[in-house]
């Protein structure tokens, strides 16, 4: 078993990632305001299996739905010691949101995927437009869709983020992506 970094350090290299690539390269334009305003949640979980994780992923749905938005508007579900592989990630997803159902969830709140090797389908493994979904961990953003509607709704041509993200990488390409990030730092 490897040793999981301490919760401390997890959420510093999360907030680090959220302002450099999030925020700081515009690929969600949403997020700065949720971030400024303090309403994220860190959950740093230390499952090692699945089903320590759709426990964990419960609890954190459940708290989410009942906590006020103006205290807390989306919840990272970070995983760093659970499906370390993209491909067991990627089917875990299909279990995630079979427990947002489940639950009662459905149409509430939904589940964004990232992943330190995300990769789209249809992608090569090394192809900069999947880095708009690389996070330093695995981890399950879980957004209330209310605040995704209005979010969409106060943003001009939001079907053009995927498209302008593609091209804001490709322009970076991997070495810049790489200068992004501190010597030793968990991004490739």
């Amino acid at each position: 078993m490897t040793r999981q970094p301490s919760t401390a350090a997890v959420i510093v290299e999360t907030r680090y990632w959220i302002e450099k690539a999030v925020i700081g390269l515009n690929l969600c334009p949403f997020a700065k305001a949720v971030y400024a305003s303090d309403r994220i949640r860190y959950c740093v979980s230390e499952a090692q299996s699945e089903q320590v994780l759709l426990l964990d992923l419960a609890r954190e749905l459940e708290a989410l739905e009942a906590t006020d938005p103006l205290t807390c508007e989306t919840v990272l579900l970070i995983h760093p010691g659970a499906l370390p592989d993209f491909l067991d990630y990627n089917d875990f997803l299909d279990k995630a949101d079979a427990t947002v159902e489940a639950l009662g969830f459905a149409g509430q709140i939904q589940i964004a995927s990232f992943h330190p090797r995300y990769q789209f389908a249809g992608s090569g493994p090394d192809d900069i437009e999947n880095y708009t979904n690389r996070s330093p961990y695995p981890m399950l953003h879980l957004l209330r869709e209310e605040s995704v509607e209005r979010a969409v709704l106060a943003t001009a041509d939001v079907n053009a983020i995927p498209g302008r993200n593609a091209e804001t990488l490709r322009s970076l390409g991997v070495d810049g992506w790489r200068r992004l990030w501190p010597a030793g730092s968990r991004k490739d």
